[in-house]
């Protein structure tokens, strides 16, 4: 690792920073596809031969680049070794996040967590090769719990699924 302790000023990224997409390595693209377009509703944008895909909501270029260059067929990466945890997608409304849970309800999938955060409701499971996906909704900012300093106080306690799913009742 480089020695950064060299650098007198702290930085920040500039306002308005954000991330704009996440690559996935997979081991068989059509069933990625399956999972991300199918289920969760992405739309296909653009295919690179057959060996990668890039998949949107709402039209952008790409949120999430599917590709097999390094993977076809290779086995799910170990839980206990470095790489991605999770991807996270956010919703823009809670309704929009109880209609998705109802979806994977539909079809049986496994649910590997479903948590409430304070400032975020959150869906968690795996995609056809382990890599995990978050399905989330913010809270609006003023409902955020705060300590008494003003940070942010984030827990981790078990979603309300009954009341997520009086969205779409």
């Amino acid at each position: 690792m480089h020695n950064l302790r060299w650098m007198k000023d702290a930085y920040t990224l500039p306002i308005g920073t954000s991330i704009g997409h996440v690559h996935l390595k997979v081991s068989n693209l059509s069933r990625s596809l399956e999972f991300y377009c199918e289920l969760l509703g992405f739309k296909l944008m653009a295919m690179y031969g057959d060996q990668a895909a890039f998949i949107s909501a709402g039209g952008y270029h790409h949120h999430i680049g599917l590709n097999t260059w390094y993977s076809k067929d290779a086995s799910p990466a170990p839980v206990h070794s470095t790489g991605l945890f999770h991807t996270a997608i956010l919703y823009p409304t809670r309704k929009d996040l109880a209609f998705a849970f109802h979806r994977l309800r539909l079809v049986n999938y496994p649910i590997t967590g479903a948590s409430d955060h304070g400032v975020s409701e959150a869906i968690y499971l795996n995609d056809p090769d382990q890599n995990g996906v978050e399905l989330y909704v913010d809270r609006p900012r003023d409902q955020w719990p705060t300590k008494k300093d003003g940070s942010i106080e984030m827990y981790t306690r078990s979603l309300d699924i009954a009341s997520l799913m009086k969205e779409i009742e």
